[in-house]
């Protein structure tokens, strides 16, 4: 097998996989899940230290199963009740006792959570917790893949992944393959079918989560709200329509607290969700063959980690620009397309939602997803009559691939001051 061929593979399975519960506050219950492992122990005492993006992206969700937001609720739950050996999916096996013996543990008051100061890793978290006259300290930083650096008593026991700065979602050093969008288009098109049937899977969990979300009252409602109302006056009962209600459909479920298993895509459940039912919803829509579709979701999720590969882990800028562009991709292809019109889809979503903030997960991201998606939708109609944004409108550049650079150096560095500025707002409110 091609060596940069079997890296792809590698990668997708990597920064693809299933998650339950938002991203950041679930990497925070599994440090402290392997500090107090590393312990032996129930931790009396847990000081938990965040960059700015993981505190942001932390405090306004819901915890899967608890009726609870935010980070005490998930640090108490990775104190007494988690296994780090179940990864992004550990709160999908936490059960009411597990919930309540959290709930006790935190009236105690044994945690302590707080901004790490100078910190320039747009994803670190810091765990140091203490039972007696031991500590175990757990840092990861990077990524949500990334090895933690743990340490009992002063004692290294794994050195872990990632230096001092930002570490992109899928950075893993030398063996990292570079990607463009013309790589991804490729792979998506000629690689065997058997060989990447497995990102299917992602249409299976998150098109589930979207019809849950119709069954119940989840978040602000927004996915059952629009599907509820397809037979109105307002947006009628169209492809366009179904697509918008099932994307927010999935989030809203998601960040209002179910407990609901999501692919999600490098670290993040929603930018999963934002880059599959587009695709997955236009597919069915449309009787896409199921060869057609695996491609499509390949197309989608693998521009999505090219792009992230140099925006990293957490930025200013919201996934459902990222995910958008991937589920656009993805759109094309369903829709007859090829490279020339994957290329202006690219270009005519940056064109449109560049700058769009993240101020955090919450219930509010299933608005987000859905804007991602509908601006997915009409990306790729214009790209399908060769209708394209050009190098003399804005950061749009004839060359794809240093347009999709224009766009995340605007949301890694451009938008660092936003960033700071939105973390002020959300933590100094009245």
């Amino acid at each position: 097998m091609n060596t940069e061929y079997s890296k792809i593979i590698d990668l997708v399975k990597r920064e693809v996989v299933p998650a339950v519960g938002c991203t950041e506050p679930v990497v925070v219950a599994l440090c402290t899940a392997l500090a107090a492992e590393t312990l032996g122990s129930r931790p009396e005492k847990i000081y938990v230290r965040l960059s700015a993006n993981m505190l942001k992206n932390a405090m306004g969700v819901g915890i899967p199963d608890t009726g609870m937001t935010g980070l005490p609720i998930a640090t108490a739950l990775g104190a007494v009740a988690c296994r780090s050996a179940d990864g992004l999916a550990l709160f999908g096996a936490v059960d009411a006792a597990a919930v309540e013996c959290a709930r006790r543990y935190l009236e105690g008051n044994p945690i302590d959570i707080s901004l790490k100061e100078k910190c320039s890793d747009k994803l670190y978290v810091e765990v140091e917790a203490h039972a007696g006259e031991d500590v175990a300290v757990v840092v990861q930083r990077g990524s949500h893949f990334s090895r933690p650096r743990i340490e009992r008593n002063g004692e290294v026991v794994a050195e872990g992944d990632g230096a001092q700065g930002e570490v992109s979602a899928s950075e893993h050093g030398a063996d990292e393959p570079r990607l463009s969008l013309r790589k991804v288009y490729d792979f998506a098109m000629n690689a065997p079918i058997e060989d990447i049937e497995f990102i299917a899977e992602s249409e299976r969990l998150n098109m589930a989560a979207a019809e849950l979300s119709f069954n119940g009252d989840y978040g602000h409602g927004l996915g059952r709200l629009l599907h509820d109302g397809c037979k109105g006056q307002v947006m009628g009962d169209t492809l366009h329509s179904r697509i918008i209600s099932y994307t927010s459909g999935a989030c809203d479920v998601r960040m209002g607290g179910a407990r609901v298993t999501v692919m999600s895509n490098s670290g993040s459940g929603n930018q999963g969700i934002a880059a599959t039912v587009p695709v997955a919803v236009y597919g069915r829509e449309t009787g896409a063959t199921h060869e057609q579709m695996v491609r499509a979701l390949m197309m989608s999720h693998l521009t999505v980690i090219y792009i992230k590969q140099s925006l990293g882990s957490l930025s200013a800028l919201c996934g459902c620009v990222v995910a958008g562009t991937g589920a656009s991709c993805g759109i094309v292809h369903l829709m007859g397309g090829g490279y020339e019109e994957m290329t202006c889809a690219v270009k005519n979503m940056a064109a449109n939602i560049t700058g769009m903030i993240c101020d955090g997960a919450k219930p509010s991201c299933a608005m987000k997803v859905a804007t991602g998606a509908s601006t997915a939708l009409l990306s790729a109609m214009l790209a399908m009559a060769h209708r394209c944004t050009t190098s003399s409108e804005g950061i749009i550049d004839d060359d794809v691939d240093k347009c999709i650079r224009n766009l995340t150096a605007i949301g890694r560095d451009a938008m660092n001051e936003t960033d700071a500025m939105i973390l002020n707002i959300m933590t100094n409110k009245c």
